[in-house]
């Protein structure tokens, strides 16, 4: 004899509510207590994450010196790193170089175009005049403030330099033990959970990968395109400030504006209104070439991300690591959404009428694979 089951105070509706606020809950505790690890120890988990970013980048490199040049994965991880150290250095060369040269005619610029703006829309007492007026006053109250900040600068670049060469020791064993990770990850993860979180792991470096390779491309056609442009139009400066495009389009729309704007008002103030306004032309043509054509052709396989997604993911990183998490919260959030599309194709297929999941039931009422 069956006992009436007892009446639920709650009807299904609110119940399904409150089982999907426990689970957003719990994520974002996770979430928080992830990002507060990560702020903590952020000496050590800084060159881990760069080191990611460029193992996903050379990855292809370093497989076409195993398989097509035969070499032992060490040597071929370490001609891959001492082609990074050239490749970088070279290019770190170039840029500094460039900006050396043209750097006094961009600052100039950027002062005469700030000098021409303010006389239309600056208020009284914040023009520049004003403030170089004041520079001696702030200079003698916040002497030993600058002396410090020397000081912390030295420290700064310090840092930078034992980040990046641990990011590049560290870029050597990922790349020589990238075979490895599956059998870590499975001997680390649940017998039954392994599959999938090899699969997730693989998902969100191939989100990774191809978004550090799809932006390194248009990142650089971005730069030649403007590049040549402003040199066509004559405007001082035009390799430093292809090299600024190039560096920004590592921080998607936000980094282009920067660079776009910089490059329009350096050839406002030194060419005049007609050489800004066919700068501007060239800055608007290339970022049309890049959303409608680059961006879906390039990384049409990556993880797609809507631009509110992106911006809201850059303001978050800038908050938490300043400009180091801008460059950092793009790719992470790619990672983020390449694990939730494998656990939704892995847990949010609706089966059809009759299908019993990945076994039929046979005639005779065995099952069979």
């Amino acid at each position: 004899m069956q006992t009436p089951s007892t009446p639920s105070l709650l009807p299904e509706s609110a119940r399904r509510l409150g089982a999907w606020c426990g689970v957003l809950l719990l994520v974002s505790g996770v979430g928080a207590v992830a990002i507060w690890l990560c702020v903590t120890f952020k000496t050590a988990v800084t060159p881990v994450l760069l080191a990611v970013l460029g193992t996903a980048l050379l990855r292809p490199l370093h497989r076409r010196l195993v398989g097509i040049a035969r070499l032992n994965k060490s040597l071929a991880a370490g001609l891959t790193c001492v082609a990074v150290v050239a490749v970088v250095g070279g290019a770190g060369y170039i840029v500094v170089n460039a900006l050396i040269d043209s750097g006094d005619q961009i600052v100039s610029s950027l002062r005469q175009a700030a000098q021409d703006l303010s006389k239309h829309f600056g208020a009284a007492g914040t023009s520049l005049d004003d403030l170089a007026k004041n520079a001696k006053n702030l200079i003698g109250k916040f002497g030993a403030t600058a002396a410090s900040g020397v000081l912390t600068g030295i420290s700064v670049v310090g840092e930078l330099i034992a980040t990046a060469v641990l990011a590049l020791l560290l870029m050597f064993f990922f790349l020589r033990d990238s075979e490895r990770v599956a059998g870590s990850l499975r001997s680390l993860a649940p017998a039954s959970t392994g599959e999938t979180v090899v699969a997730m792991a693989r998902r969100a470096f191939g989100a990774v990968e191809g978004f550090m390779r799809g932006t390194t491309v248009i990142a650089l056609i971005d730069a030649i395109c403007i590049t040549v442009g402003l040199l066509i139009l004559r405007v001082p400066g035009a390799v430093g400030l292809g090299a600024l495009v190039f560096v920004g389009a590592y921080i998607p729309y936000l980094g282009a504006f920067i660079s776009g704007a910089v490059a329009v008002l350096v050839a406002l103030a030194d060419r005049g209104w007609v050489i800004g306004l066919w700068a501007l032309g060239v800055v608007l043509a290339v970022q049309v070439l890049e959303g409608h054509v680059l961006q879906p052709m390039i990384q049409s396989r990556t993880v797609q991300m809507h631009p509110a997604v992106v911006m809201l993911a850059i303001t978050a990183g800038a908050s938490v690591a300043g400009i180091l998490g801008m460059l950092l919260a793009v790719p992470l959030t790619a990672a983020a959404f390449g694990v939730l599309s494998e656990l939704r194709e892995r847990y949010g297929r609706t089966e059809g009428p009759g299908k019993l999941g990945t076994r039929e039931r046979g005639t005779g009422g065995e099952d069979r694979p």
